[in-house]
């Protein structure tokens, strides 16, 4: 059997003012490959397509990756380059019997609302209506009529933080070779569960929920069941929580558990989100909280509004202008994006002393530049760090040049490309201890959980001024409609099923 598996995945902002060009991609090319398909087999769920083909003695080709940091709109040109260069290599490939898609889901142009959709449907022209097209998706995607169309499996990760991605790799390559070997018949129903928002699984309530969507997999004919979140700040008619069932042949069945489970997460909308505080007081409590301890274990505040994987810019002075107003010191802050102070901080070398205007680049939302004397600390070149995953390799990310700061006993992690803060190996690579610091500020809104968590005394989500804050009421909609949903409209809804696909 011969298979195809490629990946195209970004993630948009539609109120960002920061472009998503081409030169924003990251792009693993077949040419870029050795014969050990290096490094793609860094990569999930690549590396788990890689090596279930090969114990499978089935050939694997791999035509291209390209991934980009969230933000603003992409460039329509970046796209349809992209999107010809995929399907140049399918063609190039020959007869196909299973292509394997890694997509986001959220990736928004000008002039196309739904890339995915897109992208399936183009590929479904090309090649016809018998080869299996499966796609795993981020859980913050917009799931479309579209791409349920236009593919034969689409599954979500259930987790967030993203820790399962190659889990749901290794499922989406089981169920489209069982469907290409004709053992089961994949349908697939949406169910608009007619609410909007961020939730983190690390909560018990939307762990339980995760582990009863796993339990509804175990049913006789159900082969997945995703929950997806949305995006919210991608403001498109799709967007929304959404429950995705696919079934084997039976189509009532799927509709009927994706209803009882739609339900069932719409009943929990008030204990789901996160519990964000504002600046003022989350900084505050961080500060009772540090008074209050031996400092065995820091305390670990997320600046969710200025998240990077979200597509806030990164730059946001907020919190750093309150703790050195405050004479907070002991900290450790990560990531700030200012290619800017990189490049002088990397022309005086380590152990300098440098005035620099850092932050407060990027526009209104990013605050105030900050005038500061600092020392350069550790300086790295063409730096990446990792994401850790609970299967799988840890996922590399890409920071471009990279360097530590030391200012009134703050420490600060400045990188020339953006990218939200995922683990503390950030710090340790920087010569810097976090266990041993009484404060760490991340700029991430869920995914530096997984790792910090279990150093941390006590996690507090913050939702300061920045530009992707979590207070879902204050995005200002215009096209996603706002009157059937949940937090707008808060009471149950008669909810229906949406319109489905058999396979093809």
């Amino acid at each position: 059997m011969k298979l195809f598996c490629a990946g195209l995945e970004t993630e948009t902002n539609t109120f960002s003012p920061i472009p998503t060009g081409l030169k924003d991609f990251h792009i693993t090319r077949q040419s870029d490959l050795s014969s050990a398909m290096d490094p793609i087999k860094q990569i999930a769920p690549f590396a788990q397509w890689l090596d279930m083909a090969s114990a499978d003695n089935h050939k694997m080709t791999f035509g291209l990756y390209g991934w980009a940091q969230p933000a603003g709109f992409t460039a329509e040109s970046a796209y349809q380059q992209l999107l010809d260069e995929l399907l140049a290599a399918v063609k190039a490939a020959g007869d196909i019997d299973i292509v394997l898609l890694l997509l986001h889901g959220a990736m928004v142009t000008q002039q196309i609302d739904d890339c995915e959709g897109d992208l399936l449907l183009r590929l479904r022209q090309q090649l016809g209506p018998d080869v299996v097209i499966a796609a795993e998706l981020d859980l913050h995607c917009h799931l479309t009529e579209q791409m349920l169309a236009n593919a034969d499996i689409l599954i979500s990760y259930k987790e967030y933080p993203h820790t399962d991605v190659a889990a749901r790799g290794v499922e989406l390559y089981q169920l489209a070779y069982a469907t290409a070997c004709k053992q089961c018949q994949p349908v697939m129903v949406q169910y608009d569960c007619q609410l909007i928002g961020m939730y983190p699984t690390s909560s018990p309530v939307m762990q339980e929920f995760v582990d009863t969507l796993m339990a509804a997999e175990q049913e006789k004919n159900i082969l997945s069941v995703s929950f997806i979140h949305g995006f919210p700040f991608g403001d498109v008619p799709d967007a929304g929580g959404k429950i995705l069932v696919v079934a084997d042949a039976d189509q009532q069945q799927a509709a009927r558990v994706a209803e009882q489970l739609g339900r069932h997460i719409l009943s929990l909308r008030h204990q789901i989100g996160f519990n964000s505080l504002p600046l003022e007081a989350a900084l505050t409590a961080a500060m009772a909280a540090i008074k209050g301890d031996d400092r065995d274990a820091p305390v670990v505040v997320a600046d969710q509004s200025d998240n990077p994987g979200g597509g806030a810019p990164g730059d946001a002075t907020f919190a750093l202008r309150w703790l050195l107003q405050h004479q907070v010191s002991d900290v450790a802050l990560a990531i700030f994006y200012d290619p800017q102070i990189v490049q002088l901080a990397m022309a005086v070398g380590q152990g300098a002393t440098l005035a620099v205007r850092l932050g407060g680049k990027m526009g209104p939302a990013s605050g105030d530049p900050l005038d500061l004397t600092v020392e350069v600390g550790k300086v790295i070149e063409h730096y990446s760090y990792r994401f850790p995953q609970t299967e799988g390799p840890d996922q590399p990310m890409p920071l471009g040049d990279t360097v530590a700061l030391h200012t009134q006993g703050i420490d600060i992690i400045v990188s020339s490309i953006r990218c939200q803060c995922f683990s503390p190996c950030i710090f340790e690579d920087f010569a810097i201890a976090p266990q041993k610091k009484s404060l760490l500020v991340v700029k991430s809104a869920q995914h530096f959980y997984a790792a910090f968590a279990p150093i941390a005394k006590q996690v507090i989500y913050m939702a300061g001024p920045g530009a992707v804050p979590p207070l879902i009421k204050q995005i200002p909609y215009k096209r996603m409609s706002t009157a059937d949903k949940y937090p707008w409209v808060d009471k149950p809804f008669a909810i229906n099923p949406l319109t489905s696909k058999d396979a093809m």
